[in-house]
């Protein structure tokens, strides 16, 4: 096949293939992620009475899961760099996702399996939750580095087709949440939980065509020298298949543990992503010895954008927890449910990713193209911006504490722009500044910091429950800030209306997250010149 035939649109045929299995993908994730919180609180978790703990042992599980869900990719990226390829590990983890997805969709009740169907229930539901973990681990970062593997060394079309790409992760999570929240709220929770499974054997089947077709080539085969080898008296594939199947158990322990910790203080979960990060360090510190000097200033800008876009998802990935909640309690929803929120940002990015993406290709036409810094300094202070909207909303609310839907859209457009100028640009960005050997690695490393920001998210998010202290800093700087945004004199409400003090908490949080981010943005501001220096002529 020509190169002129392997073309479709100006892009290689490869990515819409990807496209297509990534949407497919992520419409599983989303579906799942839509429903995950609303369901904990609402019904797997209705036996703890205090609704204060159900909600921190809600938080709880939603921050690891989502932690170890974008820790995993570390451990899934090495694998395929140097083992099995990357063809191998996305089918793995496919086959793993859906039998996630598929163990949500089982549910029992007492009055067919009698007193023993609460175990078996938690059984389904952490093994569920650890076999998304697992499969996420071998399919995400490899499906990512494969799309920047279509495009030679200093290809132009890189970043737009990265944001073309980012536009298929948000069609699929568009569709999830209206689908399977949909389904979840009118027929109950473990049909959406279905519906999520069958979106996931969708995105394998389109990716085992794209096989089938040729159009990847060569690339993501599995390396030459460990076809035919041995490992333990195995086929080293599948000798990391049995590794996939024994890292299931251990994942469903770190999740049911931090459930445990939210009770009774236990540290374990951040204790191993501490090890976790100290490892990853120590690799990295090994590897620079090996590379070039510009390879290890590429490198390190890698680290100080990884660092940034940590920040930018431990509060973005509020919308899964905090922000549902929020929507659910306070604001007045038209034609949407709460769940069928977690759609609005992805159905921007539907409208505004090709748009984007012509922007950015006109920018460098025109030598008037952002640095890739600078796009994630203006990135993070639209974030901070989305959650001024949020806070300012209580200055409008009803006499039941609920706020017009239109400061949710608007506040939404705000994170959605911001993510258009960071996350795309991030992944482009991993594939051409990270060492050829170790680019599904950098990958990994790059999708870690969502795990320490889900963490991190799990914590802010905690803020907002009805027992928490500390919602409201000591008088000064903050509470003026709170009070100019959210109407709320001192960031208190006297009033008993239980949606009122809802709203105060959560108003009150979303205001520090914004001024906390409009800080760091400035911070990333300073930052660009000796960033763009570092990438040592990568734009």
């Amino acid at each position: 096949m020509t190169n002129q035939e392997n073309q479709l649109f100006g892009h290689p045929k490869g990515l819409f293939y990807l496209f297509f299995a990534e949407l497919w993908e992520r419409f599983s994730y989303y579906g799942m992620r839509a429903l995950l919180m609303l369901y904990m609180v609402n019904e797997f978790f209705t036996y703890i009475t205090d609704e204060a703990y159900r909600e921190e042992m809600s938080f709880g599980i939603f921050a690891a899961y989502g932690s170890l869900v974008y820790a995993t990719p570390v451990l899934g990226g090495m694998i395929a760099d140097k083992f099995i390829g990357f063809k191998k590990s996305i089918m793995l983890g496919g086959i793993l996702m859906a039998l996630g997805h598929f163990f949500m969709a089982f549910y029992f009740k007492s009055d067919v399996l009698g007193f023993e169907v609460s175990a078996i229930n938690h059984f389904f539901f952490y093994a569920a939750l650890a076999l998304l973990i697992v499969g996420n681990g071998f399919f995400k970062p490899n499906i990512s580095t494969m799309v920047g593997r279509l495009y030679p060394e200093g290809d132009d079309r890189r970043d737009s087709g990265f944001t073309i790409f980012y536009m298929g992760i948000n069609a699929g999570a568009f569709l999830a949440p209206l689908v399977c929240g949909w389904l979840g709220y009118e027929y109950g929770w473990h049909y959406g939980f279905g519906a999520a499974g069958i979106g996931m054997i969708a995105g394998l089947l389109v990716f085992m065509k794209g096989m089938n077709d040729g159009v990847f080539g060569d690339n993501g085969q599995q390396p030459a020298e460990y076809i035919d080898k041995k490992m333990y008296g195995m086929r080293t594939d599948y000798f990391f298949y049995l590794v996939a199947a024994l890292m299931v158990p251990i994942a469903a322990f770190l999740v049911k543990y931090n459930a445990l910790e939210v009770l009774e203080g236990m540290q374990l979960h951040s204790a191993l992503l501490s090890l976790l990060g100290i490892v990853i360090l120590g690799i990295l510190a090994k590897k620079m010895i090996e590379l070039s000097r510009m390879e290890v200033f590429r490198l390190l800008s890698v680290l100080v954008l990884t660092l940034l876009i940590t920040v930018f998802w431990s509060f973005f990935e509020l919308a899964g927890t905090a922000i549902t909640l929020f929507a659910e309690r306070n604001v007045n929803l038209t034609l949407l449910n709460a769940s069928q929120t977690n759609a609005i940002n992805p159905g921007y990015i539907i409208f505004l990713a090709i748009p984007f993406s012509m922007m950015w290709v006109y920018l460098s036409k025109t030598q008037r193209n952002p640095t890739t810094p600078n796009k994630f300094a203006l990135g993070i202070l639209q974030l901070g911006l989305g959650f001024i909207v949020f806070a300012m909303s209580a200055q409008y609310m009803d006499a039941a504490g609920r706020t017009p839907f239109m400061f949710l859209m608007i506040g939404y457009l705000l994170l959605t722009t911001g993510e258009l100028f960071i996350s795309p640009i991030g992944l482009s960005k991993v594939t051409e500044l990270s060492p050829k050997s170790m680019t599904a690695f950098m990958m990994g490393v790059y999708f870690l910091s969502s795990s320490y920001a889900h963490y991190i998210s799990g914590a802010i998010a905690k803020l907002t429950t009805s027992n928490e202290s500390g919602v409201i800093p000591e008088p000064g700087f903050m509470t003026t800030i709170i009070e100019k945004v959210t109407g709320f004199a001192g960031g208190y409400s006297e009033s008993s209306v239980e949606g009122i003090q809802s709203l105060v908490s959560y108003t009150s949080v979303f205001t520090q997250v914004g001024v906390v981010a409009i800080g760091m943005a400035i911070l990333a501001f300073m930052l660009s010149p000796v960033l763009k220096k570092w990438m040592h002529g990568v734009h």
